[in-house]
C-alpha cells in the first residue's frame, strides 16, 4: 500500500459535515493526542519497569497516519507530496547525512 492509498482508504471513516476549520482542529488535536500515547508506552517501559507494548505502538502509529491523513485530505494535499518535501528538506538540510556537528551549524 503506497501512502496515498493509505490516505483515501482512511478518510473513508471520516463523519461527514465537518468544515474545513472543524477537520484542521480534528487533526491538530487528535496528533497531539496520539503523539502523547505513544509517549505515554514508551514512557512506561522505559520509567515504570512495564515490557515494552510494540502492539500499542504500531496501534498508536496507525492513529497518528489517520491524523495525518486528515491534515493533508483538509489542506488539499497528498501524503505522499508531504514525504517527498520532508525528504527534500532532509537532504537540503543535512546532504551528507545527519551528524550532530551538522546539527549544530546548519543556518535553517
Amino acid at each position: 500500500m503506497n501512502a496515498n492509498e493509505y490516505q483515501h482508504l482512511a478518510l473513508r471513516t471520516l463523519a461527514d459535515g465537518l468544515s474545513s476549520r472543524e477537520r484542521l482542529i480534528n487533526a491538530a488535536l487528535g496528533l497531539n493526542g496520539e503523539a502523547g500515547e505513544f509517549a505515554d508506552t514508551v514512557k512506561k517501559h522505559l520509567f515504570h519497569g512495564h515490557p515494552l507494548d510494540r502492539d500499542a505502538l504500531i496501534k498508536e502509529l496507525g492513529d497518528v497516519l489517520w491524523y495525518v491523513a486528515l491534515a493533508c485530505d483538509t489542506l488539499d494535499l497528498s501524503m505522499e507530496a508531504v514525504m517527498a518535501a520532508n525528504i527534500d528538506k532532509l537532504r537540503r538540510r543535512y546532504p551528507e547525512g545527519f551528524s550532530s556537528e551538522r546539527s549544530q551549524q546548519r543556518s535553517e
